[in-house]
């Protein structure tokens, strides 16, 4: 066979081929054309990969074990990636969502290990080096700055940037967010052996684009499997007897399911996991190893077995009640009609309040803004369908106004908002709230507010690597609240750079520039003065090209040009307490401690971060709460 005959035989060659993660990505360079489709996955789908991959180490999973008893445990299959080899280097042509995620994984566990003795080898897996020169496995060259920042653990701004990096930043930090913390102690490298090793994809090669794609198509023309949403409908469906109910609810159910799926093609399982948590969950795993999954989590994951299971209303210990409630064909079509439809058309408003700055819904959003991926269930818990607008209108607004004071008070103590840190806290009130009237909701979530830090239990909040989103969020609304307050229109959205301009976003600025020879008459080590100058009081927020500008600059050098700034620069000034009759109307109705400051020393920073605690605590204080009782 000549060496053209020995080519063109290979290029019809398709190969399959089960590998485990070591085996996949051991210093093997992946990459992708141009052409192929942006990184998209959602944390819908981190999420559930972490929950499902979590949920089958612990199967087999028990303290004592030996390392080497991992080799034994059970394999997870992660589907197929579909490969086409050519010109010596081996482009995804399916499976990059779960590649690239596999390497976020990777990066982050690498991280989480860092500072350990029993850290298991895996950098190989997500780089190689070469000539001195590192490149990471899969290797594309738009996202290589976003992925090492990540790797270094560093911030990387992702205004401009493609939606694929954009969703690189976003979805490691829901690895950050959604990975179990019982997996970070002495069982991580258990887990992390396992992974590498007892995770399997089978890659499929094909030595020719058109084998390759034609591979692809048929993979996915071939009809799908059933979804649990597919099976619960038709579960519900199956148990209404009579024909012209029947189509009905079918209709309902078609209907509704059309109006979520315009948000995105998984709403309707999106959906119907807040809903059915948010009023049937009565438990959930118990926080401890190797414990089992129970009502909220198989609501996470299969609904339709849970729904099926808890058709009836049983009683349980403490006479609490679990179940539905579907008896007769009659309390299925009512299931359908009434509460689909109900809890549907909450929900669609929830999901757009939170990406729309919606007038009465404002909390909605700032939660959004602040990553939290728990809020609906509990939102959704204390309504009724029985509930009137004005009330449905008054429950959403306490519910999301209680969770943006706990979320910023958490941040304020430095305490995690993360899916793992918050879900049992958040269960736990969205079972107490539910089906609540508002006169008996509101005492609820004033008293569970009354449990928790305020801001003053930390006056040294100070900005640290991890935390600058955050801040910059929370000086936003702060932001906002005096310029409200003052008769001025809302900036929030500009200073939260929410169309995504890459032209002059808004960034957190230090009022002092960083040069600690600056101060050694108050400081005697650069450290102290780093710690004093990352204090929230020494920050604001300005736009990008004032910072390029002015930055470097001394306090007097920029203190004049702040007056032409946002309120809360401008209150630096003596200018602004002049001729701004709004503002100083607002100083006195709030009692904030406002004052020129025409040099910026240390105790003029304590000032100032005394001034923004008191700002914080009116900005989100629970007389907001007690207000809409009145209201």
């Amino acid at each position: 066979m000549t060496d053209a005959e020995r080519e063109k035989e290979l290029q019809r060659e398709i190969r399959g081929v089960s590998k485990s993660i070591r085996s996949l990505l051991s210093g093997v360079k992946y990459t992708i054309d141009y052409y192929q489709r942006e990184y998209k996955w959602t944390t819908k789908q981190v999420s559930e990969l972490l929950q499902d991959l979590t949920n089958r180490f612990l199967d087999d999973h028990e303290d004592e074990n030996e390392r080497k008893a991992v080799a034994g445990y059970g394999q997870y299959f992660l589907g197929s990636i579909v490969i086409s080899a050519k010109n010596g280097q081996k482009f995804i042509i399916d499976g990059q969502q779960r590649l690239t995620t596999l390497t976020l994984l990777l990066i982050y566990l690498d991280n989480l290990q860092s500072d350990r003795e029993d850290k298991v080898s895996i950098k190989e897996m997500i780089f190689s080096e070469k000539y001195g020169e590192k490149s990471f496995n899969l290797d594309v060259e738009e996202r290589a700055a976003a992925m090492e920042a990540i790797f270094n653990q560093e911030d990387y701004e992702i205004n401009g940037q493609s939606e694929s990096v954009k969703n690189i930043i976003a979805r490691y930090k829901d690895i950050e967010s959604f990975f179990d913390p019982d997996i970070k102690d002495e069982t991580l490298p258990y887990f992390i052996d396992w992974l590498i090793d007892n995770v399997h994809l089978v890659e499929i090669t094909a030595y020719s684009d058109n084998d390759a794609y034609m591979i692809f198509e048929t993979m996915n023309d071939r009809g799908l499997s059933l979804t649990p949403t597919d099976m619960l409908k038709g579960y519900l469906l199956a148990n209404i007897i009579d024909e012209e109910k029947r189509d009905e609810a079918a209709n309902i159910w078609k209907a509704q399911s059309h109006e979520l799926k315009e948000i995105s093609p998984e709403e309707v399982s999106d959906f119907l996991k807040a809903w059915l948590r948010s009023q049937y969950a009565q438990s959930i795993r118990e926080r401890k190893k190797n414990a089992k999954p129970r009502d909220f989590d198989r609501l996470g994951t299969e609904f339709h077995r849970w729904v099926r299971d808890h058709k009836d209303i049983v009683q349980e210990k403490e006479n609490i009640k679990v179940g539905i409630g579907l008896t007769t064909s009659d309390d299925f079509y009512t299931f359908i009609k009434n509460d689909f439809t109900f809890y549907g058309q909450q929900y669609l408003i929830l999901r757009k309040a939170s990406s729309e700055y919606l007038p009465g819904l404002e909390d909605v959003f700032h939660i959004a803004q602040l990553g939290l991926t728990l809020q609906y269930p509990v939102i959704l818990a204390p309504l009724t369908p029985d509930d009137d607008k004005s009330t449905i209108q008054l429950k959403i607004q306490a519910v999301s106004t209680f969770l943006e004071i706990v979320l910023a008070r958490r941040l304020w103590n430095w305490h995690s908002i993360n899916y793992s840190t918050m879900q049992y806290t958040l269960f736990l009130i969205m079972r107490e709230i539910r089906r609540k009237s508002l006169e008996d909701l509101i005492p609820i979530l004033v008293r569970r507010l009354d449990d928790q830090d305020d801001f003053d239990n930390f006056d040294r909040f100070s900005l640290h690597k991890k935390n600058r989103y955050m801040i910059h969020r929370l000086l936003a609304r702060m932001t906002d609240t005096i310029e409200r307050g003052s008769g001025q229109p809302s900036h929030y959205l500009e200073y939260i750079n929410v169309k995504g301009d890459p032209k002059n976003p808004y960034e957190v600025e230090h009022i002092w520039a960083n040069h600690p020879e600056r101060h050694t008459d108050e400081f005697n080590h650069p450290f102290d003065f780093s710690e004093y100058r990352n204090r929230i009081g020494g920050l604001l927020l300005l736009p990008k090209k004032f910072n390029a500008s002015y930055n470097d600059c001394t306090y007097q050098e920029k203190y004049n040009h702040y007056y032409g700034q946002n309120l809360l620069a401008q209150s630096l000034s003596p200018q602004c307490y002049a001729h701004n009759p709004g503002f100083l109307s607002f100083i006195k109705q709030s009692g904030l401690p406002f004052k020129p400051h025409e040099q910026f020393k240390k105790a003029d920073l304590d000032e100032r971060q005394a001034l923004y605690i008191a700002l914080a605590k009116y900005t989100w204080n629970p007389d907001r709460l007690r207000k809409l009782l009145e209201g």
